[in-house]
């Protein structure tokens, strides 16, 4: 039997990713700092999905002679992660507020892509279907998603 656990994404600023995660509804549900690795591994999930469908934030700590971490451009060709949001509209407008750029706002009610701090493209999907509304229904996509 196979069982999914969780997708693994690279960050360079652990707190800015956690932060933005908090925005689409997941929460930090264990923590491992791995001292001998110098590396800290942070599992995040939505309420009711803990140990289900988990995200894992990777962060590679700067090297012992103070040189900054690596920086990850692009994802490292990752896909997408994708949730299914109550209101669509709340949740974008909560990322943008924050000063996330909604890259494929949810013009039709249903779909949009925004990015977490480290370009790592994150699909929002609408739990039903909203009627489209404005501002939304009129905006165009900003960049690549």
């Amino acid at each position: 039997m196979t069982k999914y656990l969780h997708s693994m994404i690279r960050v360079s600023d652990p707190d800015a990713t956690v932060d933005f995660f908090k925005l689409i509804g997941l929460e930090e549900v264990r923590r491992f700092d791995v001292e001998a690795g110098r590396f800290t591994l942070i599992f995040l999930a939505a309420p009711g999905q803990e140990g289900i469908a988990e995200v894992e934030l990777t962060y590679n700590w700067p090297a012992e002679d103070g040189s900054a971490p690596e920086h990850y451009d692009g994802g490292r060709n990752f896909g997408h992660l994708a949730y299914r949001v109550d209101n669509i509209y709340e949740t974008c407008q909560r990322i943008a507020d924050a000063g996330h750029i909604i890259h494929r706002p949810p013009r039709d009610g249903h779909m949009a892509f925004v990015k977490s701090p480290d370009g790592i493209s994150i699909e929002l999907l609408q739990d039903g279907n909203l009627e489209p509304q404005e501002p939304w229904a009129s905006m165009e996509n900003t960049g690549n998603w």
